[in-house]
């Protein structure tokens, strides 16, 4: 049996998701919903995938699942990953210490922030909530 770490997600690895087969595929398993510590904000990256950052001041416990992920497939998994997310120690609300997907400050840059969400599954909820226009073809 192979070493495992733990790694904190918070978009689009997470269960059900688009990327979740990046895990699933290296034999990565479930370990357990819950949040990070009140110290991080979110924001959208073109409504494609979150990048999350630990702030001073001003953040929230935003949700994230932990999976426990074959050592060896740690560089698999963030070579999949979008451009301008990385790995980095994220504090959970229980006070552990775990690897996670981290945004780069400057991919935020004038990117929507949704920390109010909370998380990125409750943000994409409410984009397919969101009621459509629709179109007018004037003859």
């Amino acid at each position: 049996m192979s070493k495992t770490l733990k790694l904190a997600v918070n978009g689009t690895l997470m269960r059900g998701l688009e990327l979740n087969s990046n895990l699933l595929t290296v034999g990565a398993m479930f370990v357990r919903e819950t949040t990070t510590e009140p110290a991080y904000r979110l924001w959208s990256i073109n409504d494609q995938y979150p990048a999350m950052l630990r702030v001073r001041e001003g953040g929230v416990a935003i949700a994230v699942e932990v999976w426990a992920v074959p050592t060896e497939s740690l560089a698999t998994i963030l070579l999949q990953e979008p451009p301008g997310l990385c790995i980095g120690k994220v504090r959970l609300s229980d006070g552990e210490i775990v690897l996670g997907v981290l945004g780069e400050p400057i991919g935020c840059e004038n990117q929507q922030e949704i920390t109010q969400w909370g998380s990125w599954r409750t943000y994409i909820e409410t984009l397919s909530l969101s009621p459509t226009i629709p179109s007018i073809t004037i003859n």
